[in-house]
């Protein structure tokens, strides 16, 4: 397809060519109406200046006689300039006339009427139009008609005419060039964006429309694909990283599984062997189960999908029995486990999803809290505006400013030898949860240790800060 081709069929160029086409129209019709009625202005005072002449001739003729009538215009027909004037007897004889070619029928009939003619003192033989009119009113049948030459109105129509043809010939050029104008420039942002989407069709996401600042819809739209194309650039990275540790932390357990079984089958053992064979198969079964159920509650979570099970529940109640169920966990670690809560905190959500991201971030505070034996962690619900807030605490070795946004990510283990057991789900099924009632998940330092904050809106629907 030619430039030009594209360029035609571009929507920008048919909606300036529409609004071309309407306003030559338009400007047409503005052209002609004017006219005319500047016309049927000069025909007015024509009309006017007939009718006076005539009623002062009539005036003439009832105070004087014909007599006076005949010399009265005899004398104005010689002047220059003059209106067209002939007066008859009642046998059609000319008595009085500055024109010729005047035929009878046209002195016969009385009123109004366009006629031609040819003023006896011109040498040519050109002819003329004006607009006259007849009486017969006078005494004895005598006939008058009194004329104007309308060749004035024929000249404004001609002045009018010639300007407006220009007129529309310019508009229609003028209207093209600014079309063909405003359809390249916005053909070259389109082109432009164009280009980055197919430059991001070939895997490259760090590509991004460009922004040239000046706030019109195409910035605004860049700007909204530009954000939705980092989110898929985030997503996409996510991706890759989760597939990478996916590989990593199932492909050791499942390892694990095929070794034991082929133990099994490859000696004689005694039947007590194949049970602890078969237990401990069944254990690390259990483990890739509950990792892949982290994955789907996750995901369900993202997807929104849970939030139909919202109820209202007592957050105080949920914080107690995570206390209460990990208080064993956290003696056997020889540390201290302590729950602050009110008697009666009403929230409305998922209490088995907030159960559960609770839980998880108790048990990751056990795990990487207990370095100093005898330390304590700290589970703590309360009320902060309209936002109910979640707090663990621990007094282990906590996590570095740089690293708060990579760990909640899902696999993302910050210990390097994957030696402690975990799949790195836990901050991201709490963060996931707390997205879904419309909260955030914030980790801070604890001076030592690390606490973590869920919060989520009192209400659903709610956000921070309303």
């Amino acid at each position: 397809m030619t430039a030009l081709g594209k360029l035609v069929r571009t929507t920008a160029f048919k909606i300036i060519a529409v609004y071309l086409i309407v306003f030559a129209i338009f400007a047409m019709a503005v052209i002609g109406y004017l006219a005319r009625h500047t016309q049927a202005l000069v025909v007015s005072q024509i009309t006017e200046t007939i009718d006076a002449e005539i009623r002062n001739l009539e005036d003439i003729h009832a105070d004087a006689g014909i007599g006076r009538l005949i010399d009265v215009v005899s004398a104005r027909a010689q002047q220059p300039g003059s209106n067209l004037y002939v007066v008859t007897s009642f046998n059609g004889a000319v008595l009085v006339a500055n024109v010729t070619d005047i035929g009878n029928a046209t002195l016969s009939r009385q009123g109004w009427s366009e006629i031609s003619y040819r003023r006896t003192d011109e040498s040519d033989a050109q002819q003329h139009d004006s607009r006259a009119l007849v009486r017969v009113a006078f005494i004895g049948g005598f006939r008058v008609l009194v004329g104007r030459d309308i060749e004035e109105r024929e000249r404004l129509r001609q002045i009018l005419a010639a300007p407006a043809r220009w007129s529309v010939v310019v508009i229609v050029l003028l209207g093209i060039a600014g079309g063909v104008f405003v359809t390249r420039r916005v053909m070259k942002r389109i082109d432009s964006m164009t280009a980055t989407s197919e430059q991001i069709m070939r895997g490259d996401f760090g590509g991004r429309l460009a922004v040239t600042g000046s706030g019109d819809e195409f910035d605004r739209l860049a700007n909204s694909l530009n954000a939705m194309l980092g989110r898929i650039e985030n997503l996409m990275g996510g991706l890759k990283h989760v597939s990478d540790n996916i590989a990593h932390d199932l492909k050791t357990p499942l390892t694990r599984l095929r070794n034991r079984a082929e133990e099994a089958l490859r000696a004689n053992h005694t039947e007590a062997d194949l049970r602890r064979a078969l237990e401990s198969t069944i254990e690390e079964s259990d483990n890739l189960i509950r990792t892949f159920d982290a994955l789907l509650m996750i995901s369900r979570a993202e997807a929104g999908e849970l939030r139909k099970a919202m109820t209202d529940f007592d957050a105080a109640d949920v914080a107690r029995d995570v206390g209460e169920l990990y208080e064993p966990v956290a003696e056997e670690s020889e540390l201290g486990l302590a729950v602050d809560a009110p008697e009666h905190l009403p929230v409305k959500g998922s209490r088995e999803l907030i159960s559960q991201a609770l839980a998880n971030l108790v048990d990751n505070a056990i795990k990487h809290g207990g370095t100093i034996p005898g330390s304590k962690v700290t589970v703590a619900v309360r009320k902060a505006g309209d936002r109910i807030e979640f707090v663990v605490g621990d007094r282990g070795p906590g996590i570095a400013e740089a690293d708060r946004a990579r760990v909640v990510e899902r696999f993302v283990r910050l210990e390097a030898s994957r030696s402690r057991p975990g799949a790195g789900l836990g901050l991201s099924l709490a963060q996931a949860v707390a997205r879904l009632h419309g909260g955030d998940l914030r980790l801070e330092d604890n001076s030592p240790g690390l606490k973590v904050t869920l919060a989520i809106p009192a209400e659903p629907g709610q956000t921070k800060g309303a």
